[in-house]
């Protein structure tokens, strides 16, 4: 869905994945403090897995998932 040759930008409070079919995808850097607090430097430093992206220096990783989640939290499950 994504495709191999992906692109990533960030702005003050998100990050843009730019697909290989033309889909812009964000997530909130809320979500990701170290993403949020990493220097310019330490954010370009990104590369693919077979689930996502992930940043050696900081120990993140933001899976493909996550940029399909409909609601605000993927870590919050409602229950009935």
């Amino acid at each position: 869905m994504f495709g191999k040759n992906i692109q990533i930008s960030f702005d003050k409070d998100n990050l843009f994945l730019y697909a290989e079919n033309k889909n812009i995808f964000s997530q909130p850097l809320n979500d990701y403090p170290r993403l949020k607090n990493a220097t310019e430097e330490q954010k370009a430093k990104w590369k693919l897995s077979n689930i996502g992206i992930h940043w050696n220096e900081i120990d993140e990783d933001i899976s493909f998932e996550s940029f399909l989640y409909k609601n605000d939290d993927p870590l919050v499950v409602k229950i009935r």
